[in-house]
């Protein structure tokens, strides 16, 4: 039903593709991004902030609609559902609800409690069977109340962090959350190339994927990244959709108010975000 993310971000890494994580939100969200990961054959990550998490009344709901819709649409690609920017208690809820891959975001501890901490949801981890992500160096931007600056991962302390086993190491290479300022500098790739150098096969992660040009993503799977996460763009392009069907007056149409029809714009400009990602990526074809 749902798998760990360990395989799947492997083969990525190997195939020289990235798997995309996709936020979700709500029900629509969650059906637009399985049903196109089914369509383009791509394995896909589902993620969960726990802001999210929370709006969706919890984990547990969050987990049993996953698992419910998977079955329903008869979903065959393999599907994550991963805790994003967890904290420590969050990924143990996370874990209890039944969640196949956790992040545990320890970036704003001291690197001894960080490593600490780490280790212990490895051990919980390898014992399930499920995927944990860490993070080094802090992701820019705002993402539940967690603000960074896009600061450049230490490579001394990526080497720390992977070392204690975990699947997938985030490293902040200037890459923020949200939109990108006009002035942003763009990736540090002479950092990646470090952390790559200190971390040997472990898969990379890129946060903020929302907004870096194709350029520059491209360059990043080059040099070892095999997950990559969008939450923006879907976000943006959700509202934007919705906006042009209420300005068209379409709500006010028959029965254009209801909410099947009014949110279904918004859902197929997810669709058509994720399948723009997944062919960037490279991983369609790829389940």
């Amino acid at each position: 039903m749902l798998v760990s993310a360990k395989d799947m971000l492997e083969k990525a890494r190997d195939g020289k593709y990235a798997v995309g994580q996709f936020n979700i939100n709500n029900l629509e969200w969650t059906k637009a991004v399985l049903l196109t990961a089914e369509e383009l054959k791509s394995p896909v990550i589902l993620g969960v902030s726990e802001g999210a998490g929370k709006y969706m009344t919890g984990y547990k709901t969050v987990a049993a609609m996953v698992k419910a819709m998977i079955d329903e649409l008869k979903i065959s690609v393999p599907v994550a559902l991963h805790l994003d920017h967890g904290s420590y208690e969050g990924c143990y809820k996370c874990i209890e609800a039944g969640f196949s891959s956790i992040m545990f975001d320890g970036s704003h501890y001291p690197i001894a409690e960080n490593v600490e901490k780490t280790t212990e949801l490895v051990k919980v981890c390898n014992e399930k069977g499920l995927s944990i992500e860490a993070e080094v160096g802090s992701i820019g931007g705002e993402e539940d109340g967690v603000v960074g600056m896009g600061e450049c991962a230490d490579p001394d302390e990526c080497k720390q962090i992977a070392d204690l086993g975990v699947t997938m190491l985030a490293a902040g290479i200037g890459n923020i959350h949200g939109k990108y300022p006009a002035n942003w500098a763009g990736l540090s790739f002479e950092t990646l190339a470090a952390v790559k150098d200190k971390v040997g096969g472990m898969p990379l992660v890129l946060h903020g994927g929302t907004g870096i040009p194709e350029d520059q993503i491209k360059k990043a799977i080059s040099l070892g990244v095999a997950k990559i996460n969008v939450n923006t763009e879907c976000q943006l392009t959700f509202a934007e959709a919705t906006r042009k069907y209420i300005e068209a007056g379409k709500d006010l149409e028959g029965k254009g108010f209801d909410p099947r029809k009014l949110l279904a714009p918004g859902t197929e400009a997810i669709k058509a975000t994720v399948k723009e990602k997944m062919e960037l990526f490279g991983s369609v074809g790829k389940a």
